[in-house]
């Protein structure tokens, strides 16, 4: 995977505030999206409540879980070496117990238990309440595994544990699932159909989290674009309650505008999109509400329409394009980001050209950039031979990846002499006496502390850049502080 952009996501040990009247300690790391990251969170909360608080030293752990990825084959690869240390570990404290969560848990469970004997317990994304159950049985001497993919399981219920929290940026998860059968992804086999989350819960955890000082969430689902949930609305004590309790169902822009109005302070943002679901009344809240950023992750995969119908992605190259302008049109200074996967079986030099001339279209400000990779049991993996040689695979992405350098240095130059606002995430990776954070467009910002703290919007004029950062100085804390 390549990504355009400095702050890269790794896996991480997570912790959360120590309850002490917990006797037993979690060690847990996540991998993959954020989707993972958000369920760990709602791990962590289940295992609190069993006795458990999280640490960060693997040694003292009594249970160690890993949140696993299927999306790319080095993400399994990643997993697997965890494994190997944890069971190292294990070797000199063999009272520790480990698990699998997430999306390898339901595909390799039989490896992982039976052949290699490398994991006590295996939880797919749907069973996180069986947790309890699950750890007895380990307890009293039995392997353990619920990969049970469910319809209605949203975890709605549970107030997600904020692990290693900056107190300032949340995920908010909407729907869990997806109904989307790309022929190259396997999550709909690995976290089953798509459904929502009921907007009541939604707005109860965002009230909650402005309440505890965070200043800025994130709408989470596969594709919350075609989040809609069905039957009655929001308590009566609710904002807008009375516009919500008329309506027969929520679809994602009634439910943005409805987050958007609860916490007017609140910095909103959404992820994931697609092309196919996204609709121009979800444009049209986002330009109305000023607290609402101005940035869409909106994955294309490929230029050519050849290959997003071999894909099975239900948009073509010119039904993107018509979704790009209305966006330019309604929000002139939006962030637009991107996923491409290069290499796709068949994929000729002709269809490669297609997807460098779309992003000369579009000038995406970053993106995720991939070499196609087979995934087991999709149906890219059982229909197509994977036929385009690796090499040629690497000298399209490079060039994809070239071409990507260039328009994200272009995008970023043209924030030189502007004012923009800033929310103080974190110290700069690179500097303890700069600040980190990032303006609307989900572009980095750096510049000096002075005498602003974390959770602070500022403002800042911005002085120079990277193709990926934006350095400046703060000129005042904006109005929304």
């Amino acid at each position: 995977m390549e990504k355009i952009i400095d702050e890269k996501k790794q896996g991480n040990s997570l912790v959360m505030e120590a309850k002490s009247e917990n006797s037993r300690k979690l060690f847990i790391e996540s991998y993959g999206c954020q989707m993972n990251f958000s369920d760990s969170e709602i791990v962590a909360s289940i295992l609190s409540k069993e006795g458990f608080n999280t640490t960060q030293n693997l040694e003292e752990a009594d249970l160690v879980l890993v949140n696993t990825c299927s999306i790319r084959e080095k993400a399994e690869q990643t997993v697997r070496k965890r494994l190997e240390k944890y069971n190292a570990v294990k070797r000199i404290n063999p009272g520790m117990k480990v698990g699998v969560l997430g999306c390898m848990a339901e595909r390799l469970k039989s490896k992982f238990l039976e052949e290699e004997k490398i994991v006590d317990l295996v939880v797919g994304p749907d069973a996180y309440k069986d947790l309890p159950n699950l750890i007895n049985e380990v307890e009293e001497g039995r392997n353990a595994v619920n990969v049970i993919l469910s319809k209605e399981e949203t975890y709605g219920d549970i107030s997600p544990v904020r692990l290693q929290s900056n107190g300032v940026s949340a995920f908010v998860s909407i729907t869990r699932g997806c109904d989307n059968m790309c022929t190259f992804c396997v999550v709909p086999f690995t976290r089953g159909r798509e459904r929502s989350r009921d907007p009541q819960s939604i707005v109860e955890e965002v009230n909650d989290l402005a309440a505890k000082g965070y200043k800025e969430i994130t709408l989470l689902g596969q594709n919350v674009d075609s989040y809609l949930w069905y039957g009655g609305g929001l308590k009566k004590d609710f904002k807008n309650a009375s516009e919500i309790q008329k309506a027969t169902a929520t679809n994602f822009a009634g439910l943005l505008k409805f987050v958007a109005e609860a916490q007017p302070k609140m910095r909103i943002r959404f992820s994931t999109s697609n092309p196919q679901d996204m609709t121009l009344d979800v444009i049209e809240v986002m330009a109305n509400y000023r607290n609402i950023c101005n940035y869409i992750h909106l994955p294309v995969q490929s230029g050519s329409d050849r290959i997003l119908k071999k894909m099975n992605r239900l948009h073509t190259r010119e039904e993107y394009f018509t979704l790009i302008d209305n966006i330019r049109k309604l929000i002139p200074d939006c962030g637009i980001s991107h996923d491409i996967i290069t290499g796709f079986p068949t994929e000729t030099e002709e269809d490669h050209q297609d997807t460098l001339s779309l992003m000369e279209y579009v000038k995406y400000d970053f993106g995720f950039m991939f070499a196609y990779s087979e995934r087991p049991g999709t149906m890219a993996e059982r229909k197509f031979e994977d036929d385009v040689p690796e090499e040629i695979k690497k000298r399209r992405l490079t060039e994809i990846v070239n071409l990507q350098q260039e328009h994200s240095r272009h995008n970023t130059q043209k924030f030189i002499g502007k004012t923009v606002e800033v929310l103080i995430e974190k110290e700069s990776k690179k500097s303890d006496a700069h600040w980190s954070g990032r303006n609307s467009q989900n572009t980095v910002v750096v510049f000096p502390k002075e005498n602003y703290q974390v959770g602070d919007f500022v403002n800042v004029k911005i002085n120079d850049c990277t193709s990926a950062t934006l350095i400046g100085e703060a000129v005042g804390y904006s109005k929304n502080n």
